[in-house]
Order: C-alpha cells, then structure tokens, then sequence
C-alpha cells in the first residue's frame, strides 16, 4: 500500500466544515504529515473555533462555502486535496430547514466542485452518509450498489443529491473524486446539541445526571464508528488510485444495541438518571444499521482499530477535559 503520509507531505490541503468533530481531528491527523498548508474552511454555524486545532500549518477561513468571494480566496491557493466535509447537518435540522439543508448540501457542493475542477485537484473526498443513502428497501448490511430513491428525510436527499454531483464531475470532466458514506461517527470533538448525534447528546446529560432519552425500546442498533477509524480511511481515500470515482462505506462492520450504549455512557459518568424511553420520531424509520466495509477493506486496505467500548472511553475523557468549554457551547 501506498505511504500515506509522504503523500500529504509538502501539499496544500482544504478541508471545509474543518471546525466540525471529522473536520477537525482530519486536521490534526493532516498536520502530522508535514503538508505546505491546510486551510479550514467553515462557518462555525454548527461548530466553534476553539476546537479547530492549532498549527502553524493551519489557515482558518471563516466564510459560506455557497459564498463565491470566499470560495475565490480559498482556491487562490489552489490546493491539492479538497475534503468537502462542511453540511447543513443532520436529519432532524433538515425536516425542520429544508431549504436551508438543499442550499447547503446542494448548491453548496456544486460550487465548491466547480472551483475544484477549475484548479485541478489531485483529489476531492466528500464525506456522504451511509446512514442517509440507503433505504428500508437496501439490504443489510448495507452494499455499496444498493442505494436507495426511497428517503425519509431532507438530508438524506441531498447527501445522495451531493454523491450525483461528484459522480457528474468524474464523468465530464475526469475529476478524481471518492465519496466516503460514513456510519454514525462518534468520538472526541463533537459538541452536543439539539441537532448533534446521540452519544454527545447522552455524555452531557449523563453527565448533568438526567435520564437518557431513548427513542424507541432500546433494540433498535447503529454502526457505530469511532473517529480515528473513519481519519485512516479518509486519508487513504486522499491517495489510493482505485479509490477514483468510487462510493466507499467507512463503518466498523459491527452493530450496537442504543440500550447497551446508553447504559455504557451512564456506567462512565456515574449516572443514577436511568433510562427515559419516548415514541420514536416519524422520519426514523431505520430501526437496525449495519455497514458492509468489504469494499473498503479490498480497495484502502481499511481496518477498524478501535472498539465501540474504547470508543466511548475516549470520547468520555474528552468531555471531562473540555468540560467547560462544552457547556459554554451546547445549543439544546
């Protein structure tokens, strides 16, 4: 396999949505490998400067990727690598801003591949959802050939809205682009909120000592995918030649009870709130998510390092640590 990281090395790099959990551990990871410059670009609607990670190889750029003038700066140093991580994001915020989800998911992408295109990467990832592009009627686990046409929420529309523009720019103009659909990641970095993903959300309750709110009966299971696996995967979708043009899962090829989950959180932070279980919200309709990685693990030589429980352990330091930082910042 190819030496990931004498690749970056001495290159240009643009990670958009770069303040955001995968943005900013990318960044971080990135810089290890000594590039000429990364530039983060976000907007900071649904994340905070103090979790950009600081180097000396680091450019933070506050700005739209819809904005043309803010595009124009960033591509002025016409980057190597472009990973298109910045997303109106997620399921429930789309259902509420469906328009502001397509503006951002949509147009947003479309602009940022045509000044990629313009300049000519060596490559563009864009992080889609696997969680998002297949449907009730794809097979699990979930294979990369069977997508679906048949979603129940905004955002799943336009993460596969977003895979169709990537694919379009491949076969017109030859664009070495990959798609990455990734599976529930979760770990260090990502500050909970109303919109954010459920294991932050459950660290700060648990950890303000209220009960867990499980919507459904707690059979329901997610891949879950600890950050640091999905970083070695994106990565290497940054280099790999026959990753060009391809849609790759990066999960951990393992499901988890949302109930042994939230008894795990409440076990770590000591919790005594138990357990609230609620009616299931109408758009989630997936009750059981499991990635196929096969694909992954035959083109990137991709290997998922760290268990869910080691998982859960790290992103439990990592509240501790910020603590206070992530009161200030939790949007509910």
């Amino acid at each position: 396999m190819i030496d990931v990281a004498s690749a970056y090395e001495g290159e240009t790099i643009l990670i958009t949505g770069g303040a955001g959990c995968v943005g900013s551990n990318l960044t971080r990871k990135l810089a290890s490998f000594n590039p000429e410059k990364i530039i983060v670009l976000d907007d900071l609607s649904s994340a905070y400067s103090w979790n950009i990670a600081g180097d000396d190889c680091v450019e933070f750029v506050r700005g739209d990727i819809c904005d043309d003038e803010i595009l124009k700066w960033v591509f002025k140093s016409k980057p190597d690598y472009v990973f298109h991580l910045a997303a109106h994001f997620a399921n429930q915020n789309s259902v509420d801003k469906p328009e502001k989800d397509l503006r951002t998911n949509g147009l947003g992408i479309l602009k940022v591949l045509e000044y990629a295109q313009l300049v000519g990467v060596k490559r563009f990832v864009y992080s889609s959802s696997g969680c998002g592009v297949y449907g009730l009627d794809s097979k699990m686990p979930f294979e990369e050939h069977d997508i679906s046409i048949s979603l129940h929420t905004p955002y799943q529309v336009t993460k596969l809205l977003g895979e169709l523009y990537t694919n379009y720019y491949h076969n017109l103009y030859d664009l070495p682009i990959v798609n990455a659909r990734f599976f529930n990641v979760f770990g260090p970095g990502e500050v909970p909120g109303r919109y954010r993903n459920v294991i932050p959300n459950f660290m700060y309750w648990a950890m303000n000592g209220e009960a867990l709110p499980i919507t459904g009966d707690g059979s329901e299971t997610r891949d879950w995918t600890y950050i640091d696996d999905i970083l070695q995967g994106l990565t290497r979708m940054g280099v790999v030649e026959d990753a060009i043009g391809e849609s790759i899962n990066l999960g951990s090829g393992r499901d988890h009870r949302v109930i042994d989950m939230a008894n795990k959180v409440n076990e770590l932070c000591g919790n005594e709130g138990g357990i609230n279980y609620t009616q299931r919200r109408d758009w989630d309709a997936k009750t059981k998510l499991l990635s196929s990685i096969d694909k992954a693990k035959r083109i990137l030589d991709y290997k998922p390092r760290c268990s869910f429980y080691d998982g859960l352990e790290s992103t439990h330091d990592w509240f501790v640590d910020n603590w206070d930082l992530i009161v200030r910042s939790a949007e509910f």
